[in-house]
């Protein structure tokens, strides 16, 4: 009997296929923040919402004008779950209290960072999302296995220098797929 050592996706984006039905994830670009034997959870980062930076501070600091600069700050859906919970992915280039570094890009939940790329001082590249997408142990294997997914390594280009509604395509082109060319039909002989 072989023993297979898991493969996990940490640090990798997760393409929907065409034929995904889920709405919370048919068309999306996932950045799989932690994979492991207990689940995954992933950032969602080509789903802009109706929301700015402005918006999120109005909340957290209803008392101060936000400026003019943070209605230009897209904020992402970041996935079904707490999302009223705030992420932000970003350059490796400033710290935060709640950063975790992840192998070229940087994850910070706390406000400081909110406010830090609202003041014109935060890092150079950033993407702000709210909510996340998690999976129970084994169930994004499932979802692998029935083919709802591609992976493809992460390539920060993608995450900050590709505009939103074409990093789908742009990861899918990374393994040389053309996601139009892809069909959910099954062919018999």
């Amino acid at each position: 009997m072989k023993n297979h050592t898991p493969s996990y996706l940490k640090h990798q984006f997760l393409i929907a296929m065409p034929h995904m039905s889920d709405p919370n994830f048919a068309h999306t670009l996932t950045y799989i923040v932690e994979h492991n034997a207990n689940g995954a959870m992933g950032l969602v980062v080509n789903r802009p919402q109706e929301l700015s930076l402005a918006d999120i501070l109005e909340q957290l600091r209803p008392d101060e004008e936000p400026s003019p600069g943070c209605l230009h700050v897209p904020i992402y859906q970041g996935g079904p779950v707490q999302t009223e919970r705030g992420f932000v992915l970003h350059s490796q280039d400033a710290g935060y209290e709640g950063t975790v570094e992840l192998q070229g890009v940087s994850l910070s939940t706390s406000q400081d960072v909110l406010f830090a790329i609202a003041e014109g001082t935060g890092p150079r590249q950033s993407l702000i999302t709210l909510g996340y997408a998690g999976w129970e142990a084994g169930q994004l294997e499932a979802e692998l296995a029935d083919n709802a997914w591609l992976n493809c390594p992460f390539d920060p280009r993608i995450l900050f220098d590709t505009r939103s509604d074409e990093r789908l395509a742009a990861a899918a082109r990374s393994l040389g797929i053309d996601l139009n060319l892809l069909t959910s039909q099954a062919g018999h002989a």
